[in-house]
């Protein structure tokens, strides 16, 4: 019995006219009209090789008697316009759990990781989640591919965001250097863990905040976002991926160990309407026109690959339309300009939260896991009549130093509390001098305790 041959079908529901497959059909049998793809039956060979360019599956073969691909689309079909989420309302959640809620209410849906301690159940999280939405997750062999991963599909015009720790981190740097460089909105997530190599992968530590920073090479902007909550690990997951596509830059999150692994009650928005969210913005030049590194814009619109626009993005220094060149005019005006939008935008990019500090004489500077010890230190030696206040960055780079100095300009004396050998301390004493300033130092995998913070500002 000879099977009944099979032929080709687009699958309206799931096609989003990116028009990838007009670039690959080599028939001329797929033209764009509208807003639609539509097949030219006649023209068309029924090979199939334009099945495995379509990112959405919409592009299928099929015959009467076998409809097992079209099976196979129709849970993804039903849900593609369905944001599914949690009640809204009080949970209790975990703050991995709460990151990828946030990365989902944010509009992420794409996902690429490789699994490592503390950081895997922000992966597993999303590899429940991502399908239910009509997103997107791989495991990839290595964090290299992962990063790569994600700056590609960001690309394509998805949001998108990779997890990791320690080690894996370190492997994702030389990637993470090319999406500064190629300006790609990604958002990554770091929970830090006891190092330096292996280390102690279990226990808590803060030991990533430079390498965060300086961890990939050359004069590069950055922004880090550093939660101390379950809560924060939500709304600071939305936030980054809105600094992403708002300043197109890839956004860092450096939740510890405890941060990502306790459990805390959190109040969860609607994420139709109690979120806010920023989409990519699109250029108002036609496609001859359009260059992606325009400096008429300190931040240029990025359109998806895929949807008109042709444009070369590359690690090398390059001119505004992308292609290379080796001018140091140009070089020069590259690295200015990539400076020049975050630093414009501090009042938009920093974010601190103060506790007593109106009146304070000693400021404890702390961030993450360990501000939540610092401020019950706080609240101890306010107690015993000595005016002590915290001072958590947020928004840990680019570092606020503009605040530190109006408090450092009115006297205070700094102690800066930090599960490492003393990361953040260089800046603070950047600011206020190496006189005025002590320090908490720990990084034997271990917590910081209030008592221990209570003794240096006795």
């Amino acid at each position: 019995m000879i099977a009944p041959r099979k032929r080709m079908k687009v699958i309206e529901g799931r096609c989003k006219a990116c028009g990838i497959c007009l670039t690959v059909c080599r028939h001329e049998a797929l033209h764009l009209e509208g807003s639609r793809i539509v097949l030219d039956d006649a023209k068309c060979k029924h090979d199939g090789l334009c099945t495995f360019s379509c990112p959405d599956l919409a592009l299928v073969l099929h015959s009467e008697s076998d409809r097992r691909s079209e099976e196979r689309l129709v849970p993804l079909l039903d849900t593609r316009d369905k944001l599914i989420q949690p009640e809204p309302g009080l949970h209790f959640m975990q703050g991995a759990t709460a990151c990828a809620e946030g990365a989902i209410a944010a509009g992420c849906r794409f996902f690429a990781g490789y699994p490592i301690t503390p950081s895997t159940e922000i992966a597993e999280d999303m590899s429940l989640r991502l399908p239910q939405i009509g997103g997107r997750f791989i495991q990839l062999e290595d964090e290299i591919a992962s990063m790569g991963a994600i700056a590609g599909a960001s690309l394509s015009g998805v949001k998108s965001m990779t997890a990791t720790s320690g080690p894996g981190f370190s492997l994702m740097q030389e990637n993470l250097g090319a999406a500064c460089m190629r300006e790609i909105p990604v958002v990554v997530v770091n929970v830090m863990r006891g190092g330096p190599c292996t280390g102690l992968p279990t226990r808590p530590a803060q030991g990533d905040v430079m390498q965060a920073r300086w961890g990939t090479h050359g004069d590069h902007q950055i922004i880090a976002l550093v939660p101390w909550s379950v809560s924060e690990m939500f709304w600071l997951t939305v936030r980054a991926f809105n600094l992403s596509e708002k300043y197109r830059i890839p956004v860092l999150i450096l939740p510890d160990e405890i941060v990502a692994h306790m459990r805390e009650r959190i109040m969860l928005p609607d994420y139709r309407t109690g979120v806010e969210v920023v989409d990519r913005m699109m250029p108002t030049d036609p496609p001859e026109k359009y260059k992606p590194f325009d400096s008429r814009w300190q931040t240029a619109p990025l359109p998806p690959y895929g949807r008109g626009y042709r444009f070369h993005v590359t690690g090398l220094t390059h001119r505004s339309d992308g292609f290379p060149t080796g001018d140091p005019a140009t070089a020069a005006t590259l690295i200015e300009r990539h400076e020049r939008k975050i630093m414009d935008a501090l009042p938009d990019i920093l974010q601190v939260d103060e506790f007593e500090t109106a009146d304070a004489e000693t400021v404890v500077v702390a961030y993450g896991s360990t501000a939540r010890s610092a401020k019950e230190a706080v609240l101890n030696a306010r107690r015993n009549g000595r005016k002590v206040g915290l001072f958590r960055p947020v928004t840990i780079w680019p570092f606020p130093s503009g605040r530190l100095e109006q408090l450092s300009s009115r006297g205070c004396r700094f102690v800066v509390a930090e599960a490492n050998r003393g990361q953040i301390l260089g800046e603070v004493e950047r600011v206020a001098g190496r006189a005025r300033v002590g320090s908490v130092l720990q990084a034997d995998g271990n917590p910081i305790m209030a008592r221990t913070i209570e003794r240096v500002l006795s």
